[in-house]
């Protein structure tokens, strides 16, 4: 089926741009990276919540380029750290860090922290919000998924945090040794993305009425 309409992609992390594109590729829609738009542009993230900084990047992409915008916010938080690095999860170790200095920083900050009684228990969280040009409000959902920092990296799959995310649902695998089609199905971005996807159908199949009212006028 040939795309209904485009959507911005307000995300420059090519890990969630994959992941992002695979669970939304069987949709009629064209999924655009929005640095494709708008160049090197940086876009605001200052909110205290992954739902502030979501609806942030969505609404500037929308009203940039007048079309719809999807934007993920997403991160680790751990309990024994008091819900960090949360929304600091890409700059945990420092501004502009790698997966490898966010993860040994990790390590570093829970050194102390034994695994019992869920010592080292912590979640992902992904939170998506859609922008419409023609709504004022901006459409949210959200996925988790509950697990515990492992002591050393695990496997070589994904990104981020995934080395040291041990699954509570994976049977004691840590996300980076899963397989996409597993991650997808448990992951925190794989269960917002679902629920995104709902309001997605609406809006594809609010435009196919349109055009089909205008086509028969």
């Amino acid at each position: 089926m040939a795309a209904v309409f485009t959507v911005v992609l307000a995300t420059s992390n090519e890990g969630k741009l994959a992941e992002l594109r695979a669970l939304l590729r069987d949709l009629p829609i064209d999924l655009v990276p929005y640095r494709e738009v708008l160049g090197q542009r940086t876009l605001p993230e200052d909110g205290d919540t992954f739902e502030a900084n979501a609806v942030q990047k969505a609404r500037t992409v929308c009203q940039l380029t007048g079309l719809f915008a999807l934007a993920d916010d997403s991160g680790l938080e751990v309990d024994a750290l008091g819900g960090r690095p949360g929304v600091r999860s890409a700059r945990f170790a420092q501004e502009r860090a790698t997966d490898a200095e966010n993860n040994a920083a990790l390590l570093r900050a829970l050194e102390a922290v034994e695994e019992e009684e869920g010592g080292r228990s912590a979640r992902f969280r992904c939170v998506l919000a859609l922008a419409s040009p023609w709504e004022v409000a901006v459409r949210v959902c959200e996925g988790r998924c509950e697990g515990t920092i492992a002591r050393t990296p695990r496997g070589s799959g994904g990104f981020g945090y995934d080395p040291l995310f041990v699954v509570d649902e994976a049977q004691g695998r840590a996300m980076a040794e899963l397989s996409e089609a597993e991650k997808n199905a448990i992951s925190h971005r794989g269960r917002a993305v679902r629920a995104m996807r709902m309001i997605l159908l609406e809006t594809i199949n609010a435009r196919l009425d349109e055009a089909e009212r205008i086509s028969s006028g």
